[in-house]
């Protein structure tokens, strides 16, 4: 299956009754129309990289349809079916505080009627493979469909701006983001990894660091880390915040955070808030 040109209001496609959100409303009234993001459209697409469909749930800037030269930055989403909501809510109010530029948000998330959330993303996020996950193991042909399929998309059919390409994720989707960040620094302009899995197959992450490490000075990149203070992550997360530190690459800008009384879940409104105030940060 080619790219599929499925563009939707997000009327008929991202109400808040899709996913958890229709798990929650089962027994509601009928006959009432659902609640959608204003703004928003539904994009799928066949990944040749991973033989995944994904669906890219899109969030356009206010000033989209009336000035047609303007380009804008993109923040790539992962686990967009949990976090996409929360980002356009979070966008809202930095938008309004004059923190950080309109941009276009793309939540990439998995297609049909219900997708087994915690394996897939396990299988797309995770470097390496183990045992313990089937299928494990595939961060690299998601990159390559990120790369390769999904931001040639943005960038063609949404005016994207691919010197300000952002990559946003938590847990599984925060450890995807430092693999990312390791192989390919300046292919996306900021990272923004909340509580990143970086215990995954035994601690798998500083490995992939060490092997940077001993081939570069330099890692071009500006990061934003964070981690609840109460949440399981907090020690490794904490390491490994520390090890970015103590090696003092030339030109990486990173920002950490613990954020204090939260657990893995919970410290996500606050981290991605100051991760794209941190991102769009005057020097």
């Amino acid at each position: 299956m080619t790219v599929s040109m499925r563009v939707l209001a997000l009327a008929a496609a991202l109400s808040l009754a899709i996913h958890a959100g229709a798990a929650a409303q089962g027994g509601g009234a009928a006959g009432y129309p659902a609640v959608t993001i204003p703004g928003s459209q539904l994009r799928s697409l066949h990944s040749s990289a991973t033989g995944r469909d994904y669906d890219l749930y899109i969030h356009l800037p206010d000033s989209f349809a009336r000035d047609a030269n303007a380009r804008y930055p993109v923040l790539y989403l992962l686990d967009g079916q949990w976090d996409f909501k929360l980002l356009d809510s979070v966008l809202g109010g930095l938008l309004y505080d004059k923190f950080v530029p309109e941009m276009i948000i793309v939540g990439i998330t998995y297609s049909g009627a219900s997708p087994n959330y915690d394996a897939l993303r396990a299988a797309d996020y995770s470097p390496v493979a183990t045992p313990s996950l089937p299928g494990s193991g595939g961060a690299a042909a998601f990159l390559a469909f990120l790369q390769q399929q999904v931001a040639p998309l943005v960038e063609s059919s949404y005016r994207g701006d691919p010197a300000r390409r952002l990559l946003m994720g938590s847990s599984f989707g925060g450890l995807f983001t430092l693999y990312a960040m390791l192989r390919q620094p300046t292919y996306f302009a900021g990272y923004v990894a909340a509580s990143p899995a970086v215990s995954y197959a035994d601690r798998e992450a500083f490995r992939q660091e060490a092997e940077y490490a001993a081939a570069h000075r330099e890692l071009p990149a500006r990061l934003y880390l964070s981690v609840g203070a109460i949440e399981g992550l907090a020690g490794p997360v904490q390491d490994y915040m520390r090890l970015l530190a103590g090696r003092g690459y030339a030109g990486l800008h990173m920002q950490t955070r613990v954020i204090e009384g939260e657990r893995h879940s919970g410290n996500k409104p606050e981290a991605f808030n100051r991760g794209l105030r941190y991102l769009f940060e005057q020097p």
